[in-house]
């Protein structure tokens, strides 16, 4: 690669990991709202509105695996982890604060909204830290065994088991310091589960598409990784 190819990588690979922690901090913030989907009548989910920017964590460090390499997940994983217990500061510091009279968003309702924000960060950080690595290990030794072909089969694989891993240790969790009752344990369990499944299977041809951007845009042979500076 020529240096603009590879500023233009480099960025590139920024834009990701921001979206990357994007994501997981807002999946962190918004996971009191639970909602139901019914897709053709066939399943009811009940699931927590933050499921819905998470499994895009998955999808971005299955990207970066791809094209950036193991390292590169790894480090944007960890820039997860920091980020979120940074916000998890702040949310603390400003539910410590006393709202003024005229305030549209009361002391009350701040607590209620963002109070358990703090242990749901935990909990979720010890299921993501458990799932990403797990995610990123299988990746790559799915990568190493088929010689860089058939990324259909390491991008589910590797989704498959670290999305089951997550949603079993954050509702264990969630339930275990009280913030869900174990009555929704079952439900909450297969109901995520199953979308996050779903989800692995429709980002697949998005994978397939964006990995292709890449090889075309840097010429990389399939199952070739771009170098950037350590």
């Amino acid at each position: 690669m020529n240096q603009k190819q590879k500023s233009e990588a480099f960025t590139i690979y920024l834009i990701l990991a921001s979206m990357f922690i994007a994501a997981l901090v807002a999946s962190n913030l918004i996971f009191q709202k639970f909602f139901y989907w019914n897709p053709f009548g066939l399943f009811r989910f009940e699931l927590s509105v933050g499921i819905l920017p998470y499994p895009i964590t998955f999808l971005i460090t299955d990207i970066i695996s791809e094209i950036y390499g193991r390292k590169k997940a790894n480090q944007v994983v960890v820039a997860g982890i920091f980020a979120s217990f940074f916000s998890m500061g702040i949310i603390l510091l400003a539910n410590y604060t006393t709202a003024i009279d005229n305030s549209p968003v009361n002391n009350e309702l701040f607590t209620k909204v963002f109070g358990l924000s703090p242990i749901a960060v935990l909990a979720s950080m010890l299921a993501y830290l458990f799932a990403q690595f797990i995610d990123i290990r299988i990746f790559h030794f799915w990568k190493r065994k088929t010689h860089g072909k058939h990324l259909w089969l390491r991008n589910n694989f590797s989704t498959f088991s670290s999305q089951f891993i997550d949603t079993l240790t954050v509702i264990t969790l969630l339930c275990s310091f009280g913030v869900l009752p174990w009555s929704l344990f079952k439900t909450l369990l297969l109901s995520g589960f199953l979308f996050k499944i779903i989800i692995a299977l429709l980002d697949t041809p998005v994978l397939y598409f964006i990995v292709y951007l890449f090889r075309n845009r840097f010429n990389l042979k399939v199952g070739e990784e771009l170098k950037l500076i350590e």
